[in-house]
């Protein structure tokens, strides 16, 4: 057996908030992928969850963790971060929650030390502390921030490697080998699955209804979801699609089947909400224009 000892890291363009600079990234190693890898991930998932006091209070009002992660995800976004950082960050700030079940005074700089510790943990290229303070048009200092990074960090015990669906989703496409949408590609196919499953995935962090589930269930049902988005399959080849991801993530077939149903609910309700403040945006900017191009006055009643 052949080994080679030169790392293979690839070169990539990060663009951002913090510029356009180099980003080494290596690339998908099968040697850390399979079934041992998903029992260990298995294994620590539940260490991880918010108590079901926590999750009860909050899906009884869920309007303030959405505002949170939303906003959180609109730092991610706009600061180039990692695509694991996002979900780490509001697992973070879901566990800080869970244990103290307050919010500060600054709910926003609780949220953007999650990130800072997320992206430290994370990213070579971490966030900065002004950045954060930045995006939150300054409503809190960078010594508030540092101090707050502490104090979760202190919470949390330096607990923070917690386990997100997006550990999930390379794993179960690995085991999902073969996977092709008719004259597409295979690597093609698979790259547009991992993508389209990671941004369901996201959307699932910020729905209040999927707070508490095992992540591994959250990334099977975003997985199985996306499948079913992007290609046509028969019934039969899909059941057993599902079947398969049911037994990597250790869960019922119906309860699998059910998350999906939800998740794609829940796409549909984001695209209607989508459309429908597009339409109302159209008809402020057309009632702006019609007031606009009316004239107030008859010219005719003008005296020059």
């Amino acid at each position: 057996m052949s080994v080679s000892l030169w790392c293979e890291e690839e070169d990539g363009v990060r663009a951002g908030a913090r510029g356009a600079e180099a980003a080494v990234r290596a690339p998908w190693d099968p040697s850390v992928s399979g079934l041992r890898v998903m029992l260990r991930l298995l294994s620590l998932e539940e260490r991880y969850l918010p108590s079901p006091l926590y999750v009860s209070l909050v899906q009884r009002d869920p309007k303030r963790r959405e505002e949170l992660t939303k906003w959180a995800l609109e730092v991610c976004c706009e600061c180039g971060c990692d695509e694991s950082v996002f979900p780490l960050s509001v697992s973070l700030l879901d566990r800080y929650l869970s244990t103290t079940l307050s919010l500060p005074v600054s709910p926003s700089c609780l949220t953007a030390a999650c990130i800072l510790v997320a992206s430290k943990l994370t990213e070579s290229e971490t966030v900065t502390a002004d950045t954060l303070c930045a995006a939150a048009e300054y409503e809190f200092l960078s010594s508030n921030l540092r101090e707050m990074e502490r104090i979760v960090l202190g919470t949390l015990r330096w607990d923070t490697a917690a386990v997100t669906p997006q550990d999930f989703i390379p794993h179960f496409l690995s085991c999902l080998e073969g996977l092709q949408g008719g004259d597409v590609e295979v690597g093609d196919f698979n790259s547009t699955l991992r993508r389209h499953s990671d941004t369901l995935a996201v959307m699932c962090v910020c729905d209040a209804r999927f707070l508490g589930l095992p992540p591994s269930l959250v990334a099977a049902a975003a997985l199985n979801s996306a499948l079913r988005g992007l290609e046509r399959r028969s019934q039969r080849e899909m059941r057993r699609v599902t079947s398969k991801l049911a037994t990597l993530c250790q869960t019922d077939l119906a309860v699998l089947q059910c998350y999906s149903e939800l998740i794609d609910g829940a796409l549909r309700e984001r695209l209607r909400s989508g459309l429908r403040n597009r339409e109302e945006e159209e008809e402020k900017v057309g009632g702006v224009e019609e007031e606009r191009a009316g004239t107030p006055t008859d010219l005719r009643e003008i005296d020059f």
